[in-house]
């Protein structure tokens, strides 16, 4: 089965993204929009100038390089809005934003946007203390796409250009090529000293370990390193937002409690191109078809409820919870269960009381939200955004 996608799907608005944007453009003089590259930072960014507008900065741009070396100069003039792109290249330039933005007249305010998270984040924390505020962007979700894109938006991934590809072969060929060009070039660019073959070998190892508890002692004998060196090469990964670290909920139980973090693929895409699944017929059949499922309706639940701080949860009697999410104080529970009608377990009342749940959701792919006990539903994936599913995760 080829999935095919519309003509009509290929202008989908991030209007979501882009009123995050305004609404921080509002509230202050500096604005970090991070996330992958190619996830459409750039496209949404541009649609903030004017058409006519000369205040890009592509900091990968020789040109743009050479006209940074005064960045006083270059910038102080300039009125509006100011985007820079891969704004982590030039550490030298925050504490230049921090004297522009806090001009008294504020003729300008700057949109920075960046691709790997800790160099860009401490460069703001430390020289734009309480004039930035961050906005996370990443790749196509269900909310944008539409119910109806589920399949498609599984087995191609976010990414715009692998999503809105032509066919099956194309997204996968995209994909292909964008891992090359990730390890080949970007890698190198964003600071990280890793050979290409190497960190493929180790990508493609992890991507066995998706849903999964991290196991760095494994991985490391089988590419014949230290331990300590596969997890520098996965804080890499989590760094360039490739890779999720869903760090374990300590309890203050009586119980031996997992402390290792579970891996996800954040992209679904990118995680079936390094399984070799290159279409919706082999993920189907492919043995990691549940451990992917619940890589992708993780990261559309956590696009849904925004939560403040997200967990899982496992103890090694058995008892355990894929996701623990905390919002304003609350605590709620998900399940991932890739079946028809799921229904309550032992496990899942061991953690409504535990934990001290205010309420438990099992995420499944039928098409009906329905009540399993008291305090637990089930959710339909699809309708994840729908209000009716909504009013469950906020």
């Amino acid at each position: 089965m080829n999935v095919q996608i519309s003509v009509m799907a290929t202008i989908i608005p991030r209007d979501g993204y882009r009123a995050a944007v305004e609404q921080a453009l509002d509230d202050g003089p500096v604005v970090a929009l991070l996330g992958p590259r190619q996830c459409g930072k750039t496209t949404l960014a541009r649609g903030f100038l004017a058409a006519d507008s000369s205040h890009y900065f592509d900091l990968e741009d020789p040109g743009v390089t050479a006209l940074m070396e005064q960045p006083m100069s270059a910038l102080q003039p300039l009125r509006g809005l100011v985007v820079i792109d891969e704004a982590q290249r030039r550490p030298e330039l925050f504490p230049i934003l921090r004297v522009l933005a806090d001009r008294a007249d504020a003729p300008a305010k700057f949109l920075i946007l960046g691709s790997a998270t800790p160099e860009l984040r401490r460069q703001a924390a430390e020289s734009l203390a309480g004039r930035v505020s961050m906005v996370e962007m990443r790749g196509f979700g269900l909310d944008e796409t539409g119910p109806d894109s589920l399949t498609a938006l599984w087995q191609r991934g976010g990414f715009p250009r692998s999503y809105l590809a032509r066919d099956d072969a194309a997204s996968d060929r995209w994909r292909r090529d964008f891992v090359s060009t990730f390890l080949e070039r970007d890698l190198a660019r964003l600071g990280f000293g890793i050979t290409a073959p190497l960190m493929l070998r180790f990508w493609t190892m992890l991507s066995h370990y998706h849903a999964q508890i991290w196991n760095a002692t494994q991985l490391a004998v089988s590419l014949g390193v230290a331990p300590n060196t596969v997890r520098y090469y996965l804080d890499v990964l989590t760094q360039t937002y490739m890779i999720r670290q869903l760090q374990p909920w300590h309890a203050n139980l009586a119980k031996r409690q997992v402390k290792a973090p579970k891996i996800y693929f954040r992209d679904s895409g990118l995680f079936h191109r390094l399984q070799g699944i290159r279409s919706a017929r082999e993920l189907h059949t492919h043995p990691q078809l549940g451990a992917s499922w619940e890589g992708f309706a993780l990261e559309e639940v956590m696009r849904a409820a925004r939560p403040d701080e997200v967990y899982f949860w496992s103890v090694h009697s058995g008892a355990e919870l894929d996701l623990l999410m905390i919002k304003d104080g609350r605590r709620i529970g998900v399940e991932f269960k890739r079946e028809d009608a799921p229904r309550a377990t032992r496990s899942m009342r061991t953690a409504m009381v535990d934990l001290e749940l205010e309420r438990l959701l099992v995420i499944y792919p039928g098409s009906r939200v329905y009540q399993i006990n008291e305090c637990s539903h089930a959710l339909p994936l699809r309708l994840l955004h729908d209000p009716e599913s909504r009013r469950f995760l906020l």
